[in-house]
């Protein structure tokens, strides 16, 4: 762009050149005013001012350096001239003007005019088209225009700008603006919703808008698998069996489809909810057939498990289970009651106390009256329990009922942690004066054997001295050229034996 200008400017500096070597002085650089940007088919005004320059002066406006726009004399002592344009397509580019005065001459700089087209007919347009998708996919969504230039687009989803910014709260759903388009690359329920956008020429003065319409984006959640399950009704002397269909998951409208025995027995359209009912034959106590439902949308198949036709009547004998509630201190809080029933697909459940039915404010049931609640617990509620039970679907079928259970609440608090500590501590201090006792008498013993071990050795040293004072020892045998004979008889000295034995003598045979 600079380049090419430089090149229009080419002639301009060519003809100042000339004038120079001519002989004539150049002007001082005259000051073009004029607009930077113009809508188009508007009127526009560029001001030339050449101030130093006596009159009479001539002013051009010139083009793209030497294509001559307009003239102007100047015979006024307000050294300027104006000129007034209408925009059209051809008119932008580069502007300035040449100042003629005496044969000198005078050009200033240059003003470079963009012709602005005003934006209209605003759209959005998406891909895909119409913009309803699945989970997962791409959604482009473009901000599109009629007409316009020099365009600036802003995003709206449910009337809420989208801005580019990371911390804006839009920011969890990445919503993403890149300028005329706004991307989302795996879509999710939570982008189903309203889109539109403005676009834009932001100007000093006289900003143009034009907005589009909404347009409503929904995402379809995928099917989750149907669930499938039965009641039985009575009307009269006949049963009417109902099948219910239902996924909790999924965008409707979906059909559903229901199978007995493999064979297909009868469909429907749901449209507004994701559940769908059939009536079919039911015979209580006998086999009718395995059922199956089948929810179809435009990008799933997705079959139930199978379920067996079954209804058992009520009957055996029940039996009321019975477990007390205790708070963090032990302390009886609740007992919850159980009524066990063998027998029976659809039961009608009845509690009574002492003979009379339940009617309580502090009686709650749960698990359809299966089970009762005493969430109350006091002496009123002491007595005999009993349940019974009869087929939901039949009022005139026949009750059975349990053996009564003895249910005993006592306003005596069980042991508390502070007595279960003090018996801990107690039975910590006998433990402990046991080993201590122990310990004594271990030591005590080993007194006593200490004192028995001197006792013998005192004892033993008293047996060597008598024994010592009664006999010789001789350390050494006596050789026998010491030993003098008598008739064949050997005599040893006998002097150190006592006068008790000394007519004894010692008679060694050798």
């Amino acid at each position: 762009m600079k380049k090419k200008q430089e090149l229009c400017l080419l002639p301009v500096l060519v003809v100042d050149c000339l004038v120079s070597i001519m002989g004539g002085s150049p002007l001082p650089s005259p000051i073009l005013i004029g607009p930077d940007k113009a809508y188009l088919n508007s009127k526009v005004v560029f001001q030339c001012r050449s101030p130093g320059s006596p009159p009479p002066n001539t002013y051009e406006l010139l083009k793209d350096g030497n294509h001559l726009v307009a003239t102007s004399n100047g015979l006024q002592d307000d050294q300027s001239a104006t000129f007034f344009l209408k925009i059209s397509v051809t008119s932008e580019g580069s502007y300035h003007c040449r100042v003629t005065a005496g044969g000198n001459m005078g050009l200033s700089g240059t003003v470079r005019l963009q012709v602005v087209i005003p934006v209209s007919g605003t759209m959005v347009t998406s891909d895909p088209d119409p913009p309803i998708l699945y989970e997962g996919l791409r959604l482009t969504l473009t901000c599109d225009v009629t007409k316009g230039s020099h365009l600036s687009y802003t995003w709206f989803y449910n009337r809420q700008e989208v801005p580019s910014s990371p911390t804006s709260p839009l920011t969890p759903l990445l919503l993403w603006p890149v300028g005329n388009t706004l991307v989302v690359e795996r879509v999710t329920t939570k982008h189903a919703g309203n889109y539109s956008c403005i676009a834009g020429t932001r100007m000093q003065t006289n900003s143009r808008f034009s907005s589009s319409r909404e347009v409503t984006v929904r995402v379809k959640a995928y099917l989750s698998v149907p669930q499938i399950s039965f009641t039985i009704s009575k009307e009269g002397s006949s049963y009417h069996g109902n099948v219910t269909c239902r996924s909790s998951r999924g965008t409707p409208p979906v059909t559903f489809y229901l199978f007995l025995d493999d064979k297909e027995v009868g469909s429907d359209v749901a449209t507004e909810s994701l559940v769908a009912w059939f009536p079919i034959a039911m015979v209580p106590g006998r086999d009718m057939g395995a059922v199956r439902c089948t929810v179809e949308s435009d990008a799933q198949r997705l079959t139930s498990r199978p379920l067996t036709l079954v209804v058992v009547p009520v009957g055996g004998s029940p039996k009321v289970d019975v477990e007390y509630l205790y708070r963090v201190d032990s302390k009886m809080v609740a007992a919850r009651l159980q009524c066990l029933l063998s027998l029976g697909t659809f039961p009608f459940f009845s509690w009574s106390l002492n003979g009379s039915l339940l009617l309580h404010a502090s009686h709650a049931l749960a698990d359809g009256g299966r089970t009762l609640f005493l969430t109350e617990i006091t002496l009123e509620d002491s007595g005999y329990y009993r349940c019974r039970a009869r087929d939901s679907y039949d009022v005139t079928s026949a009750w059975v009922e349990s053996q009564p259970v003895l249910v005993q609440v006592t306003e005596v608090a069980t042991t508390t942690i502070e007595v279960m500590a003090i018996v801990f501590c107690c039975f910590l201090m006998l433990t402990l004066a046991g080993g201590v006792a122990c310990v004594m008498r271990m030591l005590n013993r080993q007194r006593d054997i200490v004192a028995s071990s001197e006792q013998r050795a005192r004892a033993r040293a008293a047996n060597e001295r008598r024994f010592s004072e009664h006999f010789c020892i001789i350390p050494d045998p006596l050789p026998l050229s010491d030993i003098t004979t008598r008739s064949g008889v050997k005599q040893v000295d006998t002097s150190c034996v006592d006068s008790d034995v000394e007519n004894q003598t010692l008679e060694i045979t050798i």
